[in-house]
């Protein structure tokens, strides 16, 4: 009897201790949440260096010490809210194409959901690494090597969509990738920055007339009539 009751004591208190830091981890995460919800909407019209824990403790009504216990540093904070951003550009302009078959119709659909994320501001100061592009292009350390990593990593997928294209057909064989995703991106954060700066939301249907054409002047006849689907 006294093995079974010690047993079942230690039980519980593992149990109950593992409650516990469930609980803590849980409430950890949420208010991590928070701040980087807020943090990446700051960045965004103010850029990174506008971001502070003191700041976001305050507007959020944390404690400073709690705020600095989930990120240690205003560096750290920047880098997270970094990460964060990837992860809703990559919700809201990436996966939605990955059912889309390889082929100018998943190029154009690409480009289509950057301009939506862009004009419907999932961001208030319109499309982040823009943003953040322009504070850190000039700057050297972490933060600026993180902004720079994700700018060649949506260059690198767009290069690649596009080679995805060119290999089933859509696009002449001789086509140079790397030029036509430069110019494709190009209007896309052309449009970007005048919807932003002089409040034109007709910049974007420009600039999906302008990648249109591109893609259509580079693309087969099989490519051009996939396009012509998706119109």
């Amino acid at each position: 009897m006294s093995g079974s009751t010690g047993s079942g004591t230690t039980g519980t208190d593992t149990t109950g201790t593992d409650t516990k830091t469930d609980g803590r981890v849980e409430r950890g995460n949420q208010t991590r949440r928070l701040v980087l919800g807020r943090t990446m909407d700051i960045a965004s019209v103010e850029g990174l260096e506008g971001l502070s824990l003191g700041r976001i403790a305050t507007e959020l009504e944390l404690s400073k010490s709690g705020v600095f216990a989930l990120f240690g540093s205003k560096e750290e904070l920047q880098l997270a809210t970094v990460r964060a951003a990837v992860a809703v550009f990559a919700e809201q302009v990436v996966a939605p194409v990955k059912d889309v078959p390889p082929g100018a119709a998943r190029v154009r659909a690409l480009c289509r959901n950057w301009l939506t994320y862009s004009s419907d501001r999932v961001f208030s100061g319109g499309c982040f690494f823009y943003a953040v592009s322009a504070e850190f292009d000039a700057r050297t350390g972490p933060v600026h090597d993180a902004v720079a990593r994700t700018r060649l990593d949506w260059t690198a997928y767009m290069e690649r969509t596009l080679s995805e294209a060119r290999a089933v057909g859509d696009f002449a064989e001789d086509l140079d990738v790397e030029q036509l995703a430069f110019e494709v991106i190009a209007l896309m954060e052309a449009a970007n920055a005048q919807s932003v700066l002089l409040g034109d939301t007709h910049a974007y249907g420009r600039a999906e007339r302008g990648v249109t054409a591109r893609l259509r002047s580079s693309a087969t006849e099989q490519g051009r009539a996939a396009l012509a689907e998706q119109a």
